[in-house]
């Protein structure tokens, strides 16, 4: 029997291939960056078909340079920036226009517009999200309302819309499949908690129901690939949305189980079980279905953690690659004061301010690169206390210990800072890449390169353990610090 799954992590700001064997060990890994677009101030973009082309040329790779054969090959697993919406036409597979990234705040104005009609009581009720420009609905809308001839098209049954997972399956199908699973379609704010898209939501944005894919279980055989683009069909047997993956591939299948990704922005996802919770602050979301059962976890989105790195990089010139700033970062023993509020697209949980902007406080002459690059990961440390504080309050559940995966989490230095803030120890996977990891978990399971649960459960290694250093008194005074600073990145970009 074939051992070898095939996980696609199509990310926000690169393309990754991923072959793991039965052991869980990653054979061979390709990544492509794609560029990003910016047309505006708080809009972000992408082109879909530089995301399907980096990925086909991963996958592609990764089979090629792992010398392993096609019909070893048991499954593909998919994940996926979650949220980004892409529209195109039916006949001929053609976007409408360039993707809508999670990130992009273009529709905060009709947000505003329908929490005024009193709409967000309905949607967190019903889809346990909050009304906001990240999610995928108000996306769509825009599209429909600005592409021209757009909403003629949907309204004839000419457009589909996919979040990624459901734009590479159609390409991967050859235009055969139009699906998504349970945990993407949980993040558009158009799919009810308890597992169908909700007319009345789609009738509140605009939404024809004819432009939605098909919601299948996240684990299990939905297509297979067109023959033509590897050589023979492979089954495509598992999708979730990347933090749903990487909370799969952390072995977090319980009730209280919790973990952080560390990549372009952090995503901290508490599992609560098969009942939904209720949150105020938190989202509640769909964490899996598997043979037809829901499972659910309560989630906070922070926007900006790993792309304020890469900001540091890009925009600022302080090293030429990421990995640089540990050490730069290192070579002072604080910030001296200085805080950097990486709010570029606006605040995330628990705050949930879109008009909120970057912001670096605290300067004096005789600050560094050092300095701000210190600062710049204890604003990825602080954000993650935010969240971790809310969602206690929220749960009533206390995280004991936090499960670490993601690329920014290889930084010693970060984790470190990362304990010391939280005041608990940091568990960080032995597997820096738990989103694809899980993607590969959902496909193997569905074409039995792994029996169950507690199969996976022992495959879950740790590679370090980092205890907090920092007095209780040290830690509470650099947090009323930042708190501080938060206050005054809030509302930067509003009217008033």
């Amino acid at each position: 029997m074939a051992k070898h799954v095939l996980a696609l992590d199509q990310g926000t700001s690169s393309s990754r291939a991923v072959l793991y064997d039965e052991a869980g060990v990653a054979v061979a890994v390709e990544q492509r960056e794609f560029p990003q677009i910016y047309p505006q101030a708080g809009w972000v973009e992408h082109d879909p078909e530089q995301i399907w082309r980096s990925q086909l040329e991963c996958a592609r790779d990764v089979l090629r340079v792992s010398g392993v054969r096609l019909e070893d090959v048991a499954g593909i697993g998919i994940t996926n920036q979650r949220e980004t919406a892409i529209v195109w036409e039916r006949a001929t597979g053609r976007p409408i226009a360039n993707a809508i990234v999670w990130q992009c705040r273009r529709t905060a104005e009709r947000c505003d517009e329908l929490r005024r009609a009193g709409v967000e009581a309905k949607v967190r009720e019903r889809t346990g999200l909050l009304l906001d420009a990240y999610f995928s609905a108000t996306k769509v809308q825009w599209l429909l309302e600005n592409v021209p001839g757009a909403r003629a098209k949907a309204e004839a049954g000419e457009l589909a819309f996919g979040t990624v997972d459901s734009w590479l399956i159609y390409k991967l199908t050859g235009g055969r499949m139009h699906v998504t699973d349970a945990t993407n379609a949980s993040r558009t704010m158009l799919f009810g908690l308890h597992g169908e898209w909700d007319t009345e939501l789609l009738e509140t944005f605009g939404i024809p129901e004819s432009m939605l894919p098909e919601v299948v279980d996240s684990s299990g055989v939905v297509a297979e690939t067109d023959p033509e683009l590897f050589g023979a069909s492979i089954p495509i047997a598992g999708i979730a949305g990347d933090q749903q993956a990487a909370l799969f591939g952390q072995a977090c299948f319980h009730s209280g189980d919790a973990k952080n990704t560390y990549g372009t922005g952090s995503f901290l996802l508490l599992h609560t079980g098969e009942t939904p919770a209720t949150p105020d602050k938190m989202l509640a979301t769909v964490a899996s279905r598997i043979g037809g059962r829901l499972q659910y976890a309560l989630e906070g989105s922070i926007f900006v953690t790993g792309a304020a790195v890469q900001w540091l990089r890009d925009g600022l010139g302080f090293f030429d690659d990421v990995a640089q700033i540990e050490a730069l970062a290192g070579s002072v023993e604080s910030s001296d004061g200085v805080y950097l509020v990486p709010a570029f697209v606006g605040l995330g949980a628990p705050h949930w301010d879109p008009y909120a902007r970057g912001t670096i406080l605290g300067l004096t002459r005789g600050s560094t690169k050092a300095h701000i690059s210190r600062a710049t990961l204890e604003a990825i440390a602080f954000q993650t206390r935010d969240v971790v504080e809310a969602l206690e309050a929220e749960s009533g559940t206390r995280l004991d210990v936090l499960r670490a995966d993601g690329g920014a989490s290889r930084n010693d230095l970060l984790m470190q800072i990362q304990a010391d803030v939280l005041g608990r120890p940091i568990m960080r996977s032995a597997a820096a890449e738990a989103t694809a990891l899980g993607a590969a978990y959902l496909a193997g399971l569905a074409v039995g390169v792994w029996r169950g649960l507690d199969e996976l459960a022992a495959l879950a290694t740790f590679d370090r353990t980092f205890e907090p250093a920092m007095s209780a008194a040290q830690r509470d005074e650099l947090y009323g610090g930042w708190l501080r600073a938060v206050e005054r990145a809030k509302g930067w970009a509003s009217d008033g």
